[in-house]
C-alpha cells in the first residue's frame, strides 16, 4: 500500500495533485467522501490540470480537462462533456485508515 494524504489535506469540495512512481493522481473531496483518479483525460491522454491542484471546474461541480473543456462526474469519473463522451476517468482504488488516505497495491 501507498500512503496518499491525510484526509485533511485535501479541503472539501477542493481537488489535490500527487505524483507517484507510477504517475501523476489526483483527489477531489467531495462530501467528506475522497475519490482518486489518474491524471490521464481519456480523450488525448494529456493531463487534466492546468495549474496546481485544479482539476475541476468554476463551480467545484465537475472534474475538467484543460486541455479541451471536457467535463466528468467526480462520483464516478464518467465524462458528460466534450469529445470524450461515454468514456472514463481511471479511479484508483483507495482505503482510509486512521484518516489517512492508502491506495492499494
Amino acid at each position: 500500500m501507498t500512503r496518499l494524504c491525510h484526509i485533511d489535506d485535501i479541503e472539501e469540495g477542493k481537488s489535490k495533485g500527487f505524483e507517484l512512481n507510477e504517475g501523476t493522481v489526483f483527489a477531489v473531496n467531495k462530501d467528506a467522501i475522497i475519490y482518486v483518479y489518474k491524471n490521464r483525460c481519456p480523450h488525448l491522454g494529456v493531463e487534466l490540470d492546468w495549474q496546481e491542484d485544479q482539476f475541476l471546474d468554476p463551480d467545484g461541480a465537475l472534474i475538467q480537462c484543460s486541455t479541451h473543456g471536457a467535463l466528468f462526474l467526480i462520483e464516478d469519473g464518467s465524462c458528460v462533456s466534450g469529445p470524450c463522451m461515454g468514456d472514463q476517468l481511471i479511479e484508483i482504488n483507495t482505503f482510509i485508515k486512521d484518516d489517512v488516505v492508502f491506495i492499494k497495491q
